[in-house]
């Protein structure tokens, strides 16, 4: 029986926050105008400490301020919600030998070992390799894998800029990216999510304040992630998809002496060896 492994990356929550921080960064790729040109928009993670983004400067003047337009990515919530689940939702409880033995998830008829079995046995029943017969051994190759474990995952985006027409040029594509649907794909490591992005779209704006401070446009992008989880992380060895070819016969030898004894399939107990 073949056996083959195929080491399958895992998924993790940092492996959803990379894959949302690249659907912002690279996927939608914001462009708007500004006063040195037509440019792309830097894209930040919030996790890091300020003292890191102080020292960031490309992003800040030289008194430390942010130079805009800007957008900020926050994770804001992580929960796993039972009624909120992709498409595989039957539970299995997890054993100790997990990665050992995967779960099966499909199966499909191996053509190449089905066919060099039947080869064989037009071979010996007819002395042709391409005789047409029929072969009553099916070859299945079976295919397991983990179970994901389904995740919802909440991110903030932020948009600040200087000027409306920017504000604009950052907003539309967030309406217009998905079509009249409100769902686009996060990808990362071989790793696909469903990314909802929340119909209404925040904005604090300072333009009614008339007073001396500077004026900023500032909107906020709710997103939901239907994310799900391969492993324990860094607390158990990279997931495997396993796949293996079914038994289609079982022989057992036994012993027998050299003379006297019979095949006992033959029907003719007077043919011996």
């Amino acid at each position: 029986m073949a056996t083959k492994e195929i080491i399958l990356e895992p998924s993790t929550i940092e492996t959803i926050d990379f894959a949302i921080y690249d659907l912002i960064n690279d996927g939608f790729d914001l462009k708007t105008r500004t006063n040195t040109g037509h440019k792309k928009v830097p894209v930040l993670w919030i996790s890091p400490e300020r003292a890191f983004h102080v020292k960031e400067k490309d992003i800040r003047d030289n008194v430390g301020k942010l130079k805009l337009p800007l957008i900020t990515i926050e994770r804001k919530s992580f929960e796993k919600d039972m009624a909120f689940k992709g498409a595989y939702q039957a539970h299995d409880y997890p054993t100790k030998d997990y990665l050992k033995h995967p779960r099966p998830m499909a199966s499909r008829v191996s053509q190449k070992t089905t066919r060099k079995l039947s080869r064989a046995k037009s071979m010996r029943d007819n002395l042709q390799h391409h005789y047409p017969v029929e072969s009553p051994k099916t070859v299945l190759e079976e295919v397991y894998a983990p179970i994901p474990v389904w995740v919802k995952v909440n991110y903030t985006v932020t948009l600040r800029t200087e000027y409306q027409q920017q504000m604009n040029d950052l907003m539309t594509p967030f309406a217009t990216r998905t079509g009249q649907l409100n769902v686009i794909y996060a990808e990362r490591d071989g790793h696909r999510y469903e990314t909802f992005i929340e119909g209404g779209l925040s904005q604090d704006n300072n333009m009614s304040n008339l007073g001396e401070e500077e004026r900023s446009f500032k909107t906020t992008v709710d997103l939901k992630v239907l994310g799900y989880l391969l492993g324990d992380g860094e607390n158990e060895e990279a997931p495997k998809i396993v796949i293996k070819e079914s038994v289609v016969d079982v022989k057992i030898s036994r012993e027998r002496v050299i003379v006297g004894s019979r095949k006992p399939w033959e029907k003719d107990p007077s043919r011996e060896f």
